[in-house]
């Protein structure tokens, strides 16, 4: 009688550890159902342009102490070698549909989102005791890099033509609605040809 007891014990317990581990099998599942799902809805971002920018900044920074007895500097020398992209989200351009004069017409198109990573090489870093590099000296530097990029983007032709490529895009909707039937509209004017849709 004491066996069949033991036994009983033991095979629920068994039942039960099972029982437990199929449970986080399951939660597991749904974690990566949801992070698939969420990966699916960032594809409709259109990275329409990339470039590489590289530039060469002096850094230097100098401070008084001892009451402006004593002048320290620290300086450095970076090296940055920048990937830029233009994307734009397509989940956030805005149209009417309306079906009973087979009409399109684009309402808003998403401004353009561009991101810059930066690779920082440092060289020739020369620091003081009394003024060593710190956390806001990189943070400076990291700033200032952005800065400078972004100066050099809006003075190249990096957005003309990631706006002409985003053209090519939308030229998609007018050879959709031209073949159906339909007529496409964008800024309330009629698109006849791909040449009409400007930005």
């Amino acid at each position: 009688m004491r066996k069949i007891v033991v036994g009983i014990c033991i095979t629920l317990m068994v039942i039960f550890i099972i029982n437990k581990c199929s449970n986080k099998e399951e939660i597991l599942i749904e974690e990566h159902s949801a992070l698939i799902e969420k990966q699916i809805k960032n594809v409709s971002k259109l990275v329409v342009n990339e470039g590489n920018f590289s530039e060469v900044f002096s850094y230097k920074n100098s401070k008084a102490v001892f009451g402006d007895l004593i002048e320290v500097e620290k300086k450095a020398l970076v090296v940055v070698n920048a990937e830029v992209t233009v994307a734009y989200d397509l989940s956030k351009i805005e149209f009417n549909l309306d079906e009973e004069n087979k009409t399109l017409t684009i309402t808003k198109i998403p401004e353009q989102e561009i991101k810059i990573f930066p690779e920082l090489e440092y060289y020739d870093v020369q620091a003081d005791f009394l003024n060593p590099f710190k956390a806001e000296d990189y943070n400076a530097i990291n700033k200032k890099v952005k800065q400078q990029i972004t100066k050099k983007i809006n003075a190249s032709n990096l957005k003309s033509n990631a706006e002409n490529r985003l053209v090519s895009e939308l030229s998609k909707f007018y050879i959709l609605t031209n073949s159906l039937g339909w007529t496409l509209q964008y800024n309330q004017k009629v698109i006849d040809k791909v040449e009409d849709l400007k930005l």
